[in-house]
């Protein structure tokens, strides 16, 4: 999965604004991968739809995932580290989640709610009856 995944993988490239003085001026250093969703035969319809719904804040209107990467002056080491946090990102996507399964608080919980509850009640009516005599 991981290497049909990352045939499908499109790099940008540009200049960074990171560390490297005059160097930066004149590489391409950052790096952008750009992956679109509904386009991949790597995944399943099902897996798609798990992917966009985890991802919705990330992608484009046209279903595309978009990451930089600017940490090193090595374009090759930029690529390299954006590429390995998309295959994480995707990966982690792709596990479904657990079902909740529902409980139901114990009994002793349950008291000690009620008893906190009459402990607060109390207070609260005790501070109504002294300001009612004056």
């Amino acid at each position: 999965m991981r290497e049909c995944l990352k045939q499908e993988l499109e790099f940008r490239t540009s200049r960074s604004s990171g560390p490297g003085g005059q160097h930066v001026n004149k590489t391409e250093s950052r790096v952008e991968l750009l992956w679109c969703v509904w386009e991949s035969g790597c995944l399943n319809e099902e897996q798609k739809g798990r992917v966009s719904i985890r991802l919705k804040n990330r992608l484009s209107a046209d279903g595309v995932l978009s990451m930089a990467s600017e940490k090193y002056r090595s374009q090759y080491r930029n690529k390299a580290e954006v590429t390995e946090r998309f295959m994480e990102l995707i990966l982690a996507c792709l596990v479904p989640a657990k079902k909740r399964r529902p409980t139901r608080p114990t009994r002793t919980s349950i008291e000690k709610r009620i008893k906190n509850k009459k402990i607060r009640g109390e207070i609260k009516r005790s501070r109504r009856d002294d300001f009612g005599e004056s």
